[in-house]
């Protein structure tokens, strides 16, 4: 996978050219892993660089506001005086910084909209479920991952998060891999969990969850993070 810095639009060389360059060999990077249905961090991170990309422009179109202007002309039908900016090398730095920026926004936009499409529809294919009776506390317990096509679960524990940016509190799942065990008439979901209330004292009444996809996922990329997404939906 191909990284995009946080600082790609100001570090190195700032050429249109160069910077184009970068930035369509990461969205290839990053549409290639989607054919592969692999969403995250991708999505997570071109949320970020397009929200860094419009406060950057923001921050450049109020520099260019305080550049010196000379009188143009006066405009006889409209009254009123134009003025030109004066041509610097700092002015002619910001308007290549801008032209980048205006090339990379809609392009970001479009890759988040595309990234998005799949997700919906990979949710689509993902249901969720308890296991058994749910308790009143709810903030930590487990998630079962189940596979049907593959006949395998996977064993979480989590445990509930709250954390803070500059705008809003987010509500979050940590996740602990356990173990994985194979599902059978015998060793049913209701029995798994029976199993790890024996095994682990400190949680005697968790709630559990059965998070099953119809198709194989990408684990760390797709399956997990949208698991833990419906978790947190379904507490609250």
């Amino acid at each position: 996978m191909r990284n995009l810095e946080k600082d790609w639009l100001t570090a190195g060389l700032v050429d249109f050219e160069y910077k184009k360059y970068v930035l369509l060999a990461y969205l290839q990077s990053v549409k290639t892993n989607f054919k592969e249905q692999k969403l995250y961090p991708d999505l997570v991170d071109l949320q970020r660089h397009y929200e860094y990309s419009l406060y950057f422009k923001s921050g450049l179109q109020q520099m260019a506001q305080n550049f010196p202007k000379r009188i143009n002309g006066i405009n006889a039908e409209k009254l009123q005086v134009d003025f030109r900016t004066e041509t610097q090398p700092e002015s002619e730095y910001l308007m290549e910084m801008e032209s980048i920026t205006d090339y990379a926004l809609p392009r970001f936009k479009n890759t988040i909209q595309e990234g998005e499409g799949l997700r919906e529809e990979v949710e689509k294919s993902i249901s969720i479920a308890p296991v058994g009776i749910l308790p009143l506390y709810k903030n930590d317990g487990y998630l079962f991952l189940y596979e049907p096509t593959i006949s395998e679960t996977r064993i979480y524990q989590y445990n509930l998060t709250i954390y803070e940016n500059n705008h809003e509190k987010r509500r979050g799942l940590k996740t602990f891999y356990i173990d994985t065990v194979k599902r059978s008439v015998v060793n049913t979901f209701e029995n798994i969990k029976i199993d790890l209330v024996k095994r682990f004292r400190h949680l005697p009444n968790p709630a559990t969850y059965l998070v099953e996809s119809k198709f194989v996922l990408p684990l760390e990329e797709t399956l997990l993070p949208i698991a833990k997404k419906k978790v947190v939906d379904v507490i609250f």
